[in-house]
């Protein structure tokens, strides 16, 4: 599957700050628990920084201790792709924007249940939106 939003580097640099373009579009990742959504509580949607699409709801947010926000599903598969990371010495599995192909993070299968998944991603690849009361 493609992504819907196509644009060029010199376009992307344009929209997105150069920490979030060496996250989302070089793939890049932020050191640990140096993020500003690591220790977040507030309730609502995590965004794509790029593109705005929902990826994640505050409701399966949880401190895992790896030092980035981890979440034990996605907002809905269709947001987001999973695809083969094999760059370092050990195989892992990339997860991407499904609108802007953006590199968010990871997923690994040591997450709490229900699903035993964490999604391991980079706060510079993230938006807050928060929940307005009574919504």
């Amino acid at each position: 599957m493609e992504p819907e939003i196509r644009r060029s580097e010199d376009e992307w640099k344009k929209i997105l700050s150069p920490e979030e373009f060496r996250i989302l579009r070089k793939k890049g990742t932020e050191p640990a628990f140096s993020g500003k959504y690591v220790d977040h509580k507030k309730e609502g949607v995590y965004l794509c920084a790029a593109c705005q699409q929902e990826l994640f709801t505050s409701k399966t947010k949880y401190d895992s201790g790896s030092g980035w926000p981890s979440f034990w599903a996605p907002i809905s598969e269709n947001n987001i792709k999973k695809q083969p990371d094999d760059g370092l010495l050990f195989h892992r599995t990339e997860v991407v924007c499904s609108r802007c192909g953006g590199h968010l993070g990871h997923v690994f299968d040591d997450g709490p249940r229900p699903t035993g998944l964490r999604f391991c991603m980079n706060s510079g690849a993230l938006r807050f939106k928060e929940k307005k009361e009574g919504t």
